[in-house]
């Protein structure tokens, strides 16, 4: 494994496994790539206590764009909020097609990167399917030359590091996933909004990203791609 694509949903999920690669002798570069999280003030928040902690580490971190627009225009499709998708519940089709939307983001930056692997932290949470996020990063990486390495970051003592990690960093810990449709779900629709934490640089939205179904299975390529270094 030459370079490798960390994909990082939030601080709390990523915490004991970069401390685990970083053991191993892998120095990842995180990539942040989740334009699911509503509102903006929650995204901003996530991603900054993420890029706290790699930064106490010295770990590289890269952000992508956020295009909440597009997210939802991909996983529910033309129907919007009127797609049976949007009251699927969590491990559902809902779920599946948002990280075949995020993973094959990552994908596509670890290729035109230059990275080999590719790996996530969404495998690492409990109220995920991890056969549903496997499915979503081979997809991904089909036809990329860029590598998928699936595997249970919950095993090996992982889950209690991850917790003990939580606690020592007194990280930011979300009650839901991070899409409107989870946080009704999780949390109810008259949840307080979370506190806007502190200005971070950002292009525009764009909208090139674009797959005729969230359905397909290779991901196609995007055009005019932009990215953010974090």
């Amino acid at each position: 494994m030459k370079r490798l694509l960390l994909h990082s949903c939030c601080a709390p999920c990523s915490g004991a496994i970069i401390e685990c690669l970083l053991r191993d002798g892998l120095r990842p570069v995180v990539f942040f790539s989740n334009s699911n999280i509503v509102p903006e003030a929650e995204y901003r928040l996530r991603l900054s206590e993420l890029k706290r902690y790699c930064d106490s580490l010295g770990v590289e971190t890269a952000e992508d764009i956020y295009d909440h627009g597009d997210w939802l225009r991909c996983v529910l499709g033309p129907e919007g909020a009127r797609s049976p998708l949007a009251k699927e519940p969590e491990r559902g089709l809902r779920c599946a097609a948002c990280f075949r939307y995020r993973l094959g983001r990552a994908a596509e930056f670890a290729q035109k990167e230059g990275f080999d692997t590719l790996t996530t932290t969404l495998a690492s949470s409990r109220w995920k399917d991890l056969s549903q996020v496997d499915a979503a990063g081979e997809a991904a990486c089909s036809g990329t030359g860029v590598e998928w390495w699936g595997r249970n970051w919950r095993k090996g003592g992982l889950q209690e590091r991850r917790n003990a990690i939580i606690r020592e960093q007194g990280f930011y810990n979300q009650t839901f996933c991070g899409c409107e449709f989870s946080r009704r779900e999780s949390v109810g629709a008259g949840a307080a909004e979370p506190q806007q934490p502190g200005k971070a640089e950002h292009t525009p939205a764009c909208n090139a990203w674009r797959r005729q179904s969230c359905d397909a299975a290779p991901l196609a390529a995007a055009k005019n791609r932009q990215y953010e270094k974090a």
